[in-house]
Parts: structure tokens; sequence; C-alpha cells
């Protein structure tokens, strides 16, 4: 008499995303749930392969339906404790649920996980929280905002001051070019990594990169400003479900006088919408910062995230934010380092700052 019943209990369950099948219904869920490019497992799989942190995640299913997906990545670090994060060197990727018990239960099921994997804490970015956890929602904003319908429309649509940068870029003769050949790689590596190290942050592995934009074919792509026939600044896109994230973006020193971060950004939106976007997301910064800044002088409107995060009994959790006060002075310490150091050594330290 009960048996029908007990088919029909909700269950949570460890995927394996190197299953093609069981990574494709998964992906099909994020699409019918509206989740970001950071929930599907190619880009936890393209973490995974870039960086060496594992992909996994956990599928809650009734009845043989995905009815809730947690994105995650076990991240290991030399300098950090181990954690389980939703989701892996991303700005979106908590819980995602068709309703609020089960993204509730899908945490509380990754901190029966952490355990497993002795993991210190469980980090979410977005998404429902149980109860208990530590949640932070003035730390970060994100920025986005609908594209206008021609070229010349999307130029009236920024804020004066801006829009008088952004002419005094197209003005210049720099010469901009999109792909994801060898050479487009190349330029973004070279300016994305002399950005950060100017911020004083250890950059990326360039694997990271790749494995991204080898996985997301044609749903990313690389922008490059060139100066004659140096790359001044670059950034590496992802297209989701009619947005355009332009992504992980940066300048060499000179890009500043030249414009070129302006005529950049300017440029991709005109090129997301031939490609059928009609959003740009403009991604996250910390709250008051320069890029926060930025942002807002495009006329985009910040709208606080909230994240949250458990941390284990007895353990400490990771402090990965750079904006932190013990962070300082090893960030001066860093914006010293030649570029060619902070390119060999970053890698190995970035690995873990998911």
């Amino acid at each position: 008499m009960n048996a029908p019943f007990a088919l029909c209990e909700e269950t949570v369950a460890v995927a394996d995303l190197h299953d093609p099948g069981e990574a494709a219904r998964i992906a099909d869920f994020v699409y019918v749930a509206n989740g970001s490019p950071f929930h599907l497992p190619r880009w936890l799989l393209a973490v995974e392969q870039g960086t060496g942190q594992r992909a996994t995640g956990l599928v809650a299913e009734k009845g043989g339906q995905v009815t809730g997906w947690l994105p995650l990545s076990v991240v290991h670090s030399l300098l950090f404790p181990r954690a389980l994060v939703s989701s892996g060197f991303a700005v979106e990727g908590g819980a995602l649920a068709f309703s609020d018990k089960t993204a509730k239960r899908l945490c509380r099921a990754a901190t029966e996980l952490a355990v497993r994997e002795s993991c210190a804490s469980v980090e979410l970015r977005g998404g429902s929280v149980p109860e208990g956890w530590q949640v932070q929602s003035d730390s970060h904003c994100g920025f986005a905002g609908l594209l206008a319908a021609d070229d010349e429309a999307q130029l009236v649509a920024i804020p004066r001051k801006q829009r008088a940068e952004v002419r005094k870029g197209l003005d210049k003769d720099l010469r901009v070019t999109i792909g994801t050949a060898e050479g487009d790689r190349a330029a973004h590596y070279a300016c994305y990594a002399e950005s950060v190290r100017n911020l004083g942050t250890p950059v990326f592995p360039r694997q990271l990169f790749d494995a991204v934009l080898d996985a997301f074919g044609e749903e990313a792509d690389i922008l490059t400003v060139w100066d004659e026939s140096r790359p001044v600044a670059s950034v590496l896109s992802l297209y989701h479900m009619g947005a355009v994230m332009p992504y992980w973006g940066g300048g060499v020193w000179d890009a500043r006088a030249l414009r070129a971060n302006e005529l950049m950004y300017y440029r991709l939106m005109c090129h997301a919408r031939s490609k059928g976007c009609i959003r740009f997301d403009f991604g996250r910064s910390k709250t008051g910062s320069g890029p926060y800044n930025f942002k807002k002088n495009w006329g985009f409107e910040p709208e606080p995230l909230t994240y949250a995060s458990w941390t284990a009994p007895g353990h400490e959790g990771r402090d990965v934010d750079p904006t932190s006060e013990s962070y300082q002075r090893k960030i001066a310490l860093w914006k010293k380092l030649p570029v060619s150091v902070a390119n060999t050594i970053g890698p190995v330290i970035a690995r873990g700052l998911a």
C-alpha cells in the first residue's frame, strides 16, 4: 500500500558529472530553472580541467525528474583550508531548485558532503540559505541591464560623462578583434595577467581560460583592443540565455590613457547584440570599489549579492577576500613584482582562490 508513495519521495545524491547522460540532464534542468552559466556541468568540468579543483555537485530528484541542483567544486590550497564551493571560480552558483524546501535540503546535504570530503567549510554564491549559516549581503553588488536597439542607441544610452570617454576611445586609431584562436587567447592572457598584477592579485592559470573557451564553444569568445600590433585591453565573455557576461577582462597600463577599456565594453555591447543578446551582465564588484564606481558610471544600477557560508565544528573557514585588511600588505608587495615573475608563481597560488 505504501510503495507508490515511497517512490515519489524526493532524494538527494552526489552527481557523476563525468557521465555524459547525467551532465546532460542536469544542464537541461539549469536552462529550465533559469540558472546561470556557472550552474552548468561544463563550467565545473572546465574548472576541474584548468585548475585541478574537482567537479561535483548534489542533485535532487523526485519521480525520476530533477527538482534541484547544487554545483560544487572541492577546492584545496596550500594557503587556505579545504572548502566546498558553489560554484568554483564563479560569482553565482548557489542552490537552484523549484522550491525553497528543496534548495535548503541541498544545502544541508552539502554540509554532510563537506564532512565526508574533509572540507572545513561550504560556500554558497547566491540561492536560498538554511538557518544558522553566516550570510553576507553588503560586500558585493551585481550590475546588469538591457542592451539598446542599435549601436547608436547604445552609445546614447551611456550617461554623458562616460559616453564622452567612449567617444575618445572611438576617435583613437585602435583596432578590435574577436575570436577564440591561439592569437586571441595569448593576447587576452597578456592583458589580463598584467591587469591583475597591477591590482595586486595572482593571475589564474591560462589553462582555466582555455578550458572554459573549449567547453563553451560559440557561447564564449575574446574581444581584444589593439594599439597597432600590441594588445592593450581584452575580455573573455560568456553568452547565456540572451545575456552577455564580460567575465575576465583587463588592460595594460596604457589602456587608461587610450580609453581602451571604454572602447572594449562598448564594442562588446554592439557585438553581443549581433549574437542575439538582449542583456548586458557586467558582473560583480566589491561595494564602493573602483570597478563598482566604473560600472555605475555606465548607467548600471548596483544590486546587492547574497553570499553564505557554513563552517564545520572545530574548523575555520577560508578568507580569500583580496580586499580584507589582512591582505593589504601582501597586495602591495605583489604589485611590485615583474609581470614575468607574477605570471610564473601566480597561477600556483590562484588555483586555490576559487
